[in-house]
């Protein structure tokens, strides 16, 4: 089994771990109204979801 020779650094660690955090959330177009949504979500504005109405919405 390998093992390491010298300690790695913390500067080093931290280095290689910089790329390691989760992706951000990307907003697409909701396809009945147009407006970004976070996907397999319903729809903040409109209220649907898959084609449907899921949600009563209030206009203001």
């Amino acid at each position: 089994m390998a093992v390491p020779k010298r300690r790695m650094s913390k500067s080093r660690k931290r280095l290689r771990r910089g790329q390691d955090h989760a992706a951000s959330i990307r907003p697409q177009a909701c396809p009945r109204c147009s407006s970004p949504k976070i996907s397999h979500r319903v729809c903040d504005s409109c209220g649907y979801y898959g084609g449907k109405k899921r949600l009563e919405v209030e206009d203001s």
